[in-house]
């Protein structure tokens, strides 16, 4: 993943060297996601190539060129840039170049991208048999994206592709822009409107705050196009959109073997990666599948790495390789030798990975960490086990907040030992990790699915998570690692592993608990992914940890994090504070003392009330929507977002707990306490 950056239709006037300034000013904001390099390109105002524009019936537009600094300035792209596959000659932003007559056209359509297209290789092919030859400039996966657009258009440019992206595209033929994100939004994009008319697309809110004066999160599954200035949807599951219940069984090989094939493509890379491992049944089975794979590829002596240079992806056009039962990406594993020049980049990822390394967090003694250590002896992996105490994840509070740019208070309690475990897995010379993001969502894995009244209201309440990924779990995944330059790939959320799964019997999802399968196996929750996986004749991994009980992330690093997490809060807000909270915040007004502190510091942070907007209202139990809530009549009072709020976690809250007290107390007029610290951070300055 990358740093994108697209400033559009900038008011008349504005010179290339005012418009650079401030392209470098938002895009610097944005460099900890990019750390390897920075490209940016300018779009002017010109009378230069005016035949062409001329010719082609729009206004003259050239690539701003050094010495031109007074010239007018309309568009602009900045790419910060994470090396993941071809760090030689992937720079961006990607440009097209055509030879038409005796006139060389050079940046024909200009691309910056954030993302992994896992499937370019088959793409190329299948452009190549339409007819449409293109031959790339560079390896990099994201350079499809120029002739799918050119052949197909941008909607279903989008729908071929299978991976994780957003990306702005602009077409100097007809000086269109637009731009895109991937199909439940994995990678983070916004789109902003400037009091000037500009438009502003960006991968993070920090980028684009102080310029626009309405923002967005830019929707999961659509394009944006300069021409309607309006969104249009690429990603139309039948699932999604019919009126009826799926009706398909639960086929246990084939949904395993949809999941082999998303894990296949993520390990796509030419820089050394792992894999997060919480102990929980989805990081290990992300784990053990990538294992396996590697093994795979080991024995049967094949190359580790993608293209990487430009007579390796020009070789590949020429010759295609397809797609056949699980997906002929170019994987790590083996030690290979190579004479090219990327011998000794790959090399030291030669060396690194000649073993899967995992990697796992949480407080000394804390269930994911006994876990994670009992998942990872029996995968085999070389196992990274960090440790946080409770001061360094208060200490890291701000600036995670600064980081995920959300007040939501499951995001902030689960992102915050992410981001520190990022930190160290950065350290170590790692780019990328696999991670079991998603699974939760479309296999009813939460424990609130426990009370789910029938299949037609889990079903429901699934699609609703899905379509919420964005600002939620996607969201912490995207931006607690590239905190650090450091990209997270989430299997369950492949394009078409969560076809297969989204298209099952929602009663195949239905937990009961006290109906036995032929091995004695409770149907608890996610019990078809568990049940697909119980091979015992090669089993995947142990039974404690296949049939472990969910348990949020939050949760797992460490029961103590969370209650810490209020208890500090509770010393820094005062009761007056709350008590007027609906005054200060009427927008998704603060429910516990603890969503104020994190309320207060994205304030501090992103006063806007459009950045505010950008995070949606609305209660919620153990990660449910609001629709959960009347599935349980001890849900409405018990609406905190940690798994122990629901009765049926081994580790539930006592009877007494109510996630209403502390706005109860304050209603009610209770005691005034008067810290010493008060909550408010108006002065506090941005981390960077």
């Amino acid at each position: 993943m990358c740093g994108i950056l697209g400033i559009f239709d900038c008011p008349e006037g504005m010179t290339q060297s005012q418009l650079r300034a401030k392209l470098i000013e938002c895009a610097q904001r944005l460099r900890h996601r990019g750390p390897d390099w920075s490209g940016y390109q300018l779009f002017c105002q010109s009378s230069k190539d005016s035949e062409l524009a001329a010719a082609l019936g729009i206004g003259p537009l050239v690539i701003g060129r050094r010495g031109d600094a007074a010239t007018p300035a309309m568009h602009a792209i900045a790419h910060e840039r994470l090396a993941i596959v071809d760090p030689e000659s992937g720079a961006q932003p990607l440009w097209a170049k055509e030879q038409k007559g005796h006139q060389l056209i050079e940046g024909e359509i200009v691309v910056a991208a954030n993302g992994e297209i896992y499937n370019y290789r088959e793409l190329y092919a299948e452009l190549k048999d339409d007819g449409f030859e293109y031959e790339p400039r560079t390896g990099s996966d994201c350079e499809v994206i120029i002739p799918l657009y050119r052949k197909y258009g941008l909607e279903e440019a989008c729908a071929k592709m299978r991976g994780m992206f957003s990306f702005v595209l602009f077409d100097r033929r007809t000086g269109y822009y637009g731009a895109a994100r991937d199909h439940v939004g994995i990678t983070s994009l916004y789109v902003g409107y400037g009091a000037d008319g500009s438009v502003w697309f960006s991968s993070e809110l920090k980028a684009l705050a102080r310029d626009c004066v309405t923002m967005e999160q830019f929707k999961p599954g659509y394009c944006w196009h300069s021409t309607t200035k309006d969104y249009a949807p690429w990603y139309k599951p039948l699932w999604r959109t019919r009126a009826t219940l799926p009706e398909t069984p639960a086929d246990y090989g084939k949904l395993r073997e949809a999941f082999e094939v998303a894990v296949e493509r993520r390990m796509m890379s030419d820089v050394p990666w792992g894999v997060l491992l919480s102990g929980g049944l989805d990081s290990s089975l992300v784990a053990s599948v990538a294992q396996r794979i590697l093994h795979r590829y080991h024995e049967e002596g094949r190359s580790i790495h993608p293209t990487t240079t430009k007579a390796k992806a020009k070789e590949d056009h020429e010759q295609p390789k397809k797609t056949n039962k699980m997906l002929d990406a170019v994987v790590q594993g083996e030690i290979v030798h190579r004479s090219d020049s990327n011998t000794s980049l790959h090399g030291t990822t030669d060396r690194w990975m000649s073993r899967l390394h995992s990697f796992s967090v949480g407080l000394e003694g804390s269930p994911d960490l006994a876990a994670a250590a009992k998942a990872a002896e029996f995968i085999g992996t070389v196992h990274h086990p960090y440790t946080f105490t409770l001061q360094e994840g208060l200490d890291a509070l701000k600036e995670v907040i600064y980081h995920l740019e959300t007040y939501d208070v499951t995001t902030v309690r689960a992102a915050t030992p992410m981001f520190l475990m990022s930190r160290k897995i950065k350290a170590m010379g790692v780019k990328m990790v696999l991670s079991g993001e998603g699974a939760d969502e479309i296999l009813a894995g939460y424990l609130y699915f426990h009370k789910a009244p029938n299949k037609r209201e889990l079903h429901l309440e699934l699609k609703d998570k899905i379509d919420q990924l964005f600002v939620y779990d996607c969201l912490r995944a995207n931006k607690s690692t590239m905190a650090w330059g450091l990209e997270a790939r989430v299997p369950f959320l492949d394009q078409d592993f969560l076809e297969c799964a989204m298209n099952l019997d929602p009663a195949e999802k239905m937990i009961k608990v006290h109906q036995k399968d032929d091995r004695g196996h409770a149907r608890i929750e996610k019990y078809v992914m568990r049940k697909a996986f119980d091979t015992p004749d090669d089993p995947y991994l142990p039974p404690s940890i296949l049939w472990r009980q969910k348990e949020q992330f939050s949760d797992g690093v460490g029961y103590s994090w969370i209650d810490s997490l209020r208890d500090h809060a509770d010393a820094l807000v005062t009761d007056q504070q709350f008590a007027v909270a609906k005054h200060r915040f009427p927008y998704n007004t603060p429910r516990t003392k603890e969503a104020y502190y994190y309320r207060d510091i994205f304030d501090s942070l992103f006063p806007s009330q459009a950045a505010a907007e950008t995070i949606p209202e609305g209660k919620s139990i153990a990660c449910s929507t609001e629709r959960a809530l009347s599935w349980d009549a001890s849900f409405t009072s018990r609406a905190d977002q940690s798994g122990r709020s629901v009765g049926v976690h081994v580790a539930a809250y006592d009877e007494d707990f109510d996630a209403d007290s502390d706005a109860k107390k304050a209603a009610a007029g209770g005691p005034k306490k008067h810290k010493d610290t008060a909550a408010s951070s108006q002065s506090q300055s941005s981390p960077n």
